[in-house]
């Protein structure tokens, strides 16, 4: 908060809330707590498609989706194989892609049984929390 030179920061998102504010040049978490409330959604603008609209639902497709905000990775390096790509088979714990959220790289698990039908982000993208990255053909 002192390099950007923030007095106060707060967000809001899935029912939590945080907000942090700098006096004195010491920083204090005010208020971090989850919201009773039911989230806002933003209704959509009149006559604009969605930009990013969800995937519709298919029969035995399942959603791998972020756990977080950050950078979108398919693989450890830019020399490295992707970690996982249409048609590579998936276990619950296998590593399909990082996430990189404040300079840490995070593998994100399929936590689903399948196969690799369809990869929603492209490598080097921003996603959001929630957001799908991958679809699973589970059996």
């Amino acid at each position: 908060m002192k390099r950007s030179e923030l007095s106060e920061f707060e967000i809001e998102e899935e029912g939590f809330k945080l907000r942090l504010c700098r006096k004195n040049g010491d920083t204090q978490i005010v208020h971090a707590a989850p919201l009773a409330t039911a989230p806002l959604v933003a209704p959509a603008p009149t006559g604009a498609p969605l930009a990013a609209a969800a995937p519709v639902e298919e029969k035995g497709i399942s959603i791998v989706k972020s756990p977080m905000v950050g950078t979108f990775y398919t693989s450890a390096s830019p020399e490295s194989p992707a970690f996982a790509k249409i048609g590579t088979k998936v276990g619950a714990d296998s590593i399909v892609c990082i996430i990189e959220a404040m300079k840490v790289m995070n593998e994100i698990q399929s936590e689903l049984s399948g196969t690799i039908t369809e990869v929603l982000i492209e490598d080097g993208e921003a996603v959001e929390y929630g957001q799908p990255l991958f679809k699973v053909k589970t059996a």
